[in-house]
């Protein structure tokens, strides 16, 4: 009996081994995420070598006035008292340094959060929830979830500009390699921007502890070739395919299910905004906001019971007849 939930999970930790991609933050491969690794540089440049100075005058200090045979356990020590001078530079050089890296925190914050979009940019408005990402492009009136399209700014005069905003708790956009985090608040909208500069897929995650699913809100920024791009974003506006009769019994079965309630296709009866857009849901990579690979057995695992590979989820778990479910995959796979 514990065969199938054992089978989820094992494909949940062990996908394809090409659906993954190590995440170097010491690697960017856009503008944000290279000025906040000089940052970074010069912080751990700064606090090494005030490491390396106080903790070589510990090891002196330890070395040059440890007890020595023949002294007099009695004896007290030497009293020395204040020098002035040296109380003056332990304030005032530790002051200077605090004073460094804010302005350059400051700078590059500055820098990331209030930069005019160039005329060419692609803008997404990015809404968290628990625990999905709801991505909308408002210029192309296109809404998708969980994976981020955008083309690459090869150039470096083209850059993609996201609002983020949340519509339950807060969350926290992190893209590893191509910014840092940004929170996502109810009832506030705050900026970032990305330019990645080679194409392919950047893994992220929401970086705010949001629930018990947290660890399981995953993000996946793909970067396309501007024809790529829009040759996606023309295929992503395109309503569903219902033009295959062969599938009107199937998205019968769908149109007669809760799932209607809460996600959308467009193009048919299913108008629900609660959870993903699912218009076009198999031309994404993963399921669940990346808790599993997106293939026909996983699909049919996540529907019949989403709660086995991410308990808590609010998509609850449909049960189901073996009929049902076979014609519900099946119109789901249409969904190209």
């Amino acid at each position: 009996m514990f065969e199938p939930a054992l089978s989820v999970l094992l494909q949940t930790q062990v996908p394809n081994v090409h659906e993954f991609r190590i995440t170097n933050i010491f690697k960017p491969l856009a503008s944000p995420a290279a000025a906040e690794r000089t940052a970074a540089y010069l912080v751990l440049a700064i606090t090494a070598v005030i490491f390396v100075v106080v903790a070589g005058l510990i090891c002196y200090t330890i070395v040059r006035f440890r007890r020595r045979p023949g002294d007099n356990e009695l004896q007290e020590p030497p009293q020395v008292y204040g020098s002035n001078q040296i109380e003056a530079a332990w304030t005032v050089i530790p002051i200077l340094i605090v004073f460094v890296l804010i302005g350059v925190s400051a700078r590059v914050i500055a820098a990331i959060q209030n930069a005019s979009p160039p005329p060419q940019s692609v803008k997404i408005l990015l809404v968290g929830h628990q625990w999905w990402w709801e991505v909308r492009y408002p210029d192309y009136g296109l809404v998708t979830a969980n994976e981020i399209h955008v083309p690459v700014s090869s150039d470096g005069k083209h850059a993609t500009y996201l609002q983020l905003t949340s519509a339950d708790v807060i969350h926290s956009f992190w893209v590893p390699q191509l910014a840092g985090k940004t929170d996502l608040i109810p009832n506030r909208i705050n900026y970032t921007w990305i330019d990645p500069r080679q194409p392919g897929v950047y893994v992220g995650n929401c970086a705010e502890y949001c629930g018990t699913q947290h660890a399981n809100m995953l993000l996946r920024v793909i970067a396309e070739s501007s024809e790529e791009f829009n040759a996606w974003m023309s295929a992503q506006r395109k309503p569903a395919n219902n033009s295959d009769t062969q599938l009107s019994a199937a998205q019968t079965v769908f149109g007669s299910l809760s799932c209607v309630n809460c996600h959308m296709i467009r193009g048919t009866s299913a108008i629900g905004a609660f959870g993903p857009d699912l218009t076009h849901l198999m031309s994404r990579q993963t399921l669940g906001a990346g808790v599993l690979v997106n293939n026909t057995e996983n699909l049919r695992a996540w529907v019949n019971d989403p709660q086995i590979p991410k308990p808590g989820c609010l998509m609850p778990s449909m049960k189901l007849t073996g009929p049902e479910l076979n014609q519900v995959i099946s119109y789901l796979q249409s969904l190209k």
